[in-house]
């Protein structure tokens, strides 16, 4: 009886152990726009992460310092059990909520577009593109990056476009100087339009610096020191997608074009590094991001 009943609890400790150990990995790497929350939350969460290791301590102690029967070891065998359902379940329910976020933003992103035939289409393909960007980059890169965080980015890095008149953005003319004033805007406009969500003050950033040029002749004049990498990945996805989509003012343009278009600006508008990435990805798995119901050339 005693074997078994050490067997049960040594079961339960690992378990426990195991229990902890996953809620660690959860809080090390939902650091995002949609987990970060409020101070409130991350104290939560934090206090969570106390009670788990006191449980654990607990149970170590009542396993070598007194004498359980084997009532008190199920006892505490099946508590651990239950703590591994709860963080199932709540891992679970998050990445459901994650999911139908991302849903319902490329929803609301894709009316936005649709007020602009040239947009049409464009949020969700930068969106597609930034991703398996992602995917290519090299651990070195990639380990900095939230890929949540950066999806959300590349979705709405053009919604401050919703602050530029339609007369302008359907302006199938050269734009006047004034007109490129507001259109240079947007990005600003788009980061205050985001900044009642507190959690996407970390990607604010990236999308107000997305039109940054490495020569330092961007929107804003940014060094290229400042500009955030997520910043020039949706740049250089936001390149790709403009030269190859049809517009009113221009037909669109093959991937050759842009390939040769993009290497010519290459280290004065684009990352030079990055841009050697993003060309090393078949053309077939680029065009597998473009939006089914928008024309893009081949």
């Amino acid at each position: 009886m005693k074997i078994l009943i050490s067997t049960v609890i040594i079961l339960g400790a690992l378990l426990m152990i195991t229990n902890i150990l996953r809620y660690i990995y959860f809080l090390l790497t939902t650091r995002d726009v949609l987990s970060q929350g409020s101070r409130r939350d991350r104290f939560g969460k934090t206090l969570a992460l106390v009670l788990l290791i006191f449980f654990l301590i607990g149970y170590l102690f009542i396993a070598i310092f007194s004498k359980p029967d084997m009532m008190m070891a199920m006892i505490l065998f099946w508590g651990s059990v239950f703590v591994m359902i709860v963080l199932t379940v709540m891992f679970g329910l998050l990445d459901t909520v994650k999911k139908r976020s991302i849903d319902i933003a490329e929803v609301l992103v894709g009316v936005i577009d649709a007020r602009d035939p040239n947009l049409n289409g464009h949020s969700l393909h930068v969106q597609s593109l930034t991703m398996l960007f992602y995917r290519h980059l090299p651990n070195h890169i990639k380990k900095d990056i939230n890929p949540v965080s950066l999806e959300y980015a590349a979705l709405m890095h053009d919604v401050g476009k919703l602050g530029v008149p339609e007369a302008i953005l359907n302006k199938p003319a050269k734009l006047t100087e004034d007109e490129w004033k507001i259109m240079r805007s947007h990005p600003e406009v788009g980061v205050k339009i985001l900044k009642p969500l507190a959690t996407f003050e970390s990607i604010s950033d990236w999308i107000l610096y997305h039109h940054e040029r490495i020569d330092g002749k961007g929107y804003y004049s940014v060094k290229a020191e400042d500009i955030p990498v997520p910043a020039r990945i949706i740049a250089i996805a936001d390149t790709y997608s403009a030269i190859t989509m049809r517009r009113s003012y221009k037909e669109p343009k093959t991937h050759e074009d842009a390939v040769r278009i993009m290497t010519e600006v290459a280290g004065t508008q684009l990352d030079k590094e990055l841009m050697e990435i993003f060309l090393s990805i078949p053309k077939e798995e680029l065009q597998q991001c473009i939006p089914r119901h928008v024309e893009f050339t081949t």
